[in-house]
């Protein structure tokens, strides 16, 4: 196999650049530059370039964000995407990505990557799967073919792939059962010596996954374990996989302020606006979602007073945008009656614009954060946001989520909510 490129690609334009003179001083360093209570403004070094945190990544699993080219997420002014090495394991194949310069040349990507190491996708195969302390043996749900997947081949993917941010190998048990969560929690940590060992990549950060469900002696052991390997950052796993809103913001209340201070932390797999907003509060530097993409795929669009439905004949002949402020393509040329009008057709071009309006929504969202916190004003922005941003129908949610997983257990081919873009 060819080794990983691990050539850094420098000035690239994502929006407006950070002051050069506030960047950390080396690769993967941290710099917090402002806080207001637990929520936190900084810097996160990497090969391609600084990421601001808060940020969101939009989901690019197999190296494409759907429906948007990646001048499209520079004009969005995205720091960070996000792609999965299982998937782009089946396909093309990592040796295949390095082979052609790695993934930042292969998808022309010049912004920092993060590579999701595929565990909660291989957790999320319940019928094609077996774990054991070595890995996970599955099929795969592309074509049945059985794969051994183990700690040392998710580094050796990522670092084909050449990503700016790894993860761990960890297993995502359901958050509400503590038993096995416990027992998943053993294997996690054994799984995460393993990456920190065979990780070899220098220009690759390499972040552990804090697991435990929704129990806070095992959150606290969890951290504890993973702390004492001196990753490069820490995830939050095992969230946004069936908990409610409730469970998940107590998790991150007694989980966050455990966390090391230096080091970024990451919320995996959440990118609900109210969601978002609510983590900062606790200290949450990253994120990604595919919600706002998929949610675009199926007309659905992000608006300060909370998601919009343009297959709702209530917007046929509106003729304001979607968000009048909104400096996006969408925005800017269209009218809601027009894109009622594709998205009803399922025209590839709403489903464009929706995704990029949503795109550009996220980001927004983030540097409003940003600035927030940057001025003492987060608790004020966040009362506002919650006053104005209306919430869906959470019943429904869990109803919708409850069908999801019946799904799983009937299904091998379906990667989950966090499975694809």
């Amino acid at each position: 196999m060819d080794k990983p490129s691990s050539r850094p690609i420098q000035g690239a334009a994502r929006g407006a650049a950070p002051d050069p003179d506030a960047l950390p001083p080396a690769l993967h360093a941290f710099r917090v530059q402002a806080t207001d209570g637990h929520a936190r403004r900084g810097l996160f070094q990497t090969a391609h370039g600084p990421i601001r945190t808060p940020a969101f990544a939009p989901v690019g699993t197999q190296g494409t964000v759907k429906a948007l080219e990646p001048r499209d997420l520079e004009d969005a002014a995205c720091d960070l995407l996000l792609a999965n090495a299982y998937h782009l394991y089946l396909r093309p194949g990592h040796a295949r990505v390095a082979q052609l310069g790695g993934l930042h040349e292969f998808m022309q990507w010049r912004g920092p990557i993060l590579t999701d190491s595929g565990g909660f996708q291989v957790f999320s195969l319940a019928h094609a799967r077996q774990v054991n302390e070595d890995g996970v043996v599955f099929r795969s749900h592309i074509d049945g073919q059985r794969h051994v997947y183990t700690p040392e081949l998710a580094m050796r993917i990522q670092e084909s792939l050449g990503s700016d941010i790894a993860m761990v190998l960890d297993e995502c048990a359901d958050p509400s059962d503590r038993a096995y969560a416990r027992q998943a929690l053993a294997r996690t940590h054994r799984w995460a010596a393993a990456c920190k060992a065979s990780h070899r990549l220098d220009t690759q950060a390499l972040f552990g996954i804090v697991q435990g469900g929704v129990f806070a002696e095992l959150r606290r052991e969890s951290i504890e374990a993973l702390a004492s390997l001196d990753f490069d950052g820490l995830a939050i796993g095992g969230l946004a996989v069936g908990e409610t809103k409730e469970q998940m913001y107590r998790t991150l209340a007694f989980t966050c302020p455990a966390l090391p201070v230096a080091k970024p932390r990451y919320l995996m797999g959440v990118g609900a606006p109210e969601d978002i907003v609510e983590a900062v509060h606790w200290g949450v530097d990253l994120f990604d979602c595919v919600l706002p993409t998929r949610m675009a795929r199926n007309g659905g669009v992000l608006h300060p007073q909370g998601r919009l439905n343009l297959k709702n004949a209530g917007h046929a002949a509106a003729r304001e945008p979607i968000q009048a402020d909104c400096p996006c393509y969408a925005c800017t040329r269209f009218t809601r009656a027009y894109l009622h009008h594709l998205v009803r057709c399922k025209e590839i071009t709403g489903l464009r614009l929706c995704t990029l309006h949503n795109v550009t929504f996220m980001q927004r969202l983030m540097q409003d954060i940003r600035s927030a916190i940057a001025q003492g004003r987060w608790l004020a922005f966040r009362q506002a946001f919650q006053r104005r941003f209306q919430l869906s129908d959470q019943a429904a949610r869990h109803r919708q989520r409850a069908l999801w997983r019946q799904a799983q257990t009937r299904s091998p081919s379906r990667a989950g909510p966090r499975g694809s873009a």
